[in-house]
């Protein structure tokens, strides 16, 4: 039916209709297209896409296990990813793989110039390989968001609020080697004059009041005598930071060297056996002769045992060796030992007391005769002469012709005693 047959009722309400499905169809795909808009906002934000990254490089000997879009980590989490893996130029003999990767914001903050470094480490048995980069000990920050310049020390001398500044490299004292000041160090009027004195013209400088949002400098280490340390200006795409590489040897390397170094001792372990084969043909053959050994030896065990059966048998070796009444006399010989012990007791007993005795009386000896001497004065004197005259009536007696072959002196077989040789004659006048 054509639209001009319709009543005006009719058009009416189909053009009302037609209306409300045009509207129906215009929210349905603002409704689509906010969800996608959301979707894509979301995954951006899952991906870091809205985040800094801040690149990095390191070399390797291999790309075993590498791949473009494998995880970087840190401390255990995901802080990056790999995004060019790449052989170097033929003409470059010292290393052989380019490897660069981006870190998030914030985790490249924990990257500074010492301690920081990319560690190779495995992933799996397969030989998967991935990065996993340590956080800085001490040093500087790799990269900087702080607004960066470089300027002559008289224009540093004419910056607004001085204070807020930090010097953006290290500062050698030329042409010596001693470090007269390193990066982020205050600025001020004094060590700008020494850094003039120093032989220096013009320094890199930082606010670090205003931190920015992007990356702004990283940090070069300057081939030459002081290999100085100085933030260049950072240029998306073209400035990369140089990372140390920790590579161990790859999981199918070790393998290798593991099934080589069994291949080695593998000869070594055969022998052994061989030499282990004969020690058990050895202990057989031990053990079979101790069958006999044992064999042989049953009949003396056998002739053992019955003897030492009838040891206890009335008349037999035991009742020779222990007869039944040795309990009898050692209960009498141990009797007989007591009573002699109490008799020499009894004995000493009276001996001890005997001796006391007489040496009481010799004490009251001694000291009637000690009062005896204290009291007479001359009795020492006396029986001092009485020996004296007792020996003068002696000699007496000796030369008395009646009584001297009494006290003549027995002659023996001994030689006679030598002369005493006679002094030579000396004159009075010689001295002595």
């Amino acid at each position: 039916m054509a639209l001009q047959d319709l009543t005006p009722q009719l058009r009416t309400r189909l053009s009302r209709v037609e209306r409300a499905v045009g509207w129906f169809i215009v929210l349905t795909i603002a409704a689509l297209l906010f969800g996608f808009g959301y979707y894509i906002h979301t995954a951006a934000q899952h991906k870091g896409w809205f985040l800094t990254k801040a690149p990095y490089f390191t070399m390797l000997k291999s790309a075993t296990g590498l791949n473009v879009g494998d995880p970087v980590t840190l401390m255990g989490f995901n802080a990056g990813e790999i995004t060019v893996v790449k052989p170097m130029p033929a003409d470059d003999f010292g290393q052989n793989v380019f490897v660069e990767f981006e870190l998030k914001s914030p985790n490249y903050a924990y990257m500074w110039t010492e301690g920081s470094v990319a560690k190779i480490t495995s992933a799996g048995l397969l030989g998967k390989r991935g990065i996993e980069v340590t956080r800085g000990t001490n040093g500087y920050p790799t990269y900087v968001s702080y607004p960066l310049r470089e300027v002559s020390l008289t224009d540093a001398q004419n910056l607004p609020e001085l204070s807020k500044w930090r010097l953006g490299q290290e500062i050698y004292q030329l042409p010596g080697t001693n470090l007269l000041a390193g990066a982020f160090t205050p600025l001020s009027l004094t060590n700008l004059a020494e850094f003039s004195a120093a032989g220096y013209t013009n320094i890199v400088v930082l606010k670090v009041t205003e931190e920015g949002k992007g990356l702004t400098g990283v940090w070069r280490r300057r081939q030459g005598k002081h290999r100085q340390g100085i933030y260049e200006r950072y240029t998306n795409g073209v400035s990369k930071c140089w990372l140390f590489a920790d590579e161990p040897p790859a999981v199918a390397e070790q393998a290798q060297a593991l099934i080589d170094q069994v291949r080695t001792a593998l000869p070594n372990f055969l022998s052994l056996t061989n030499q282990l084969n004969t020690v058990l043909s050895n202990s057989a053959n031990l053990t079979s002769n101790l069958n006999l050994v044992a064999l042989s030896a049953r009949p003396v065990v056998s002739n053992l045992a019955a003897a030492t059966a009838d040891l206890n048998h009335p008349g037999a070796l035991g009742d020779w060796l222990l007869p039944t009444n040795i309990n009898e006399k050692l209960a009498d010989t141990l009797g007989t030992a007591n009573t002699t012990l109490a008799s020499a007791n009894t004995n000493l007993e009276a001996l001890f007391n005997d001796l006391g005795q007489s040496l009481e009386n010799l004490a009251n000896i001694t000291s009637n005769l000690n009062n005896q001497v204290q009291a007479n004065t001359n009795m020492l004197s006396s029986i001092s002469g009485l020996v004296v005259h007792t020996d003068e009536f002696v000699q007496g007696l000796k030369r008395f012709w009646l009584l001297r072959h009494l006290f003549k002196s027995k002659t023996t077989n001994a030689p006679p005693a030598p002369a005493r040789p006679l002094e030579p004659l000396r004159s009075p006048k010689s001295g002595a």
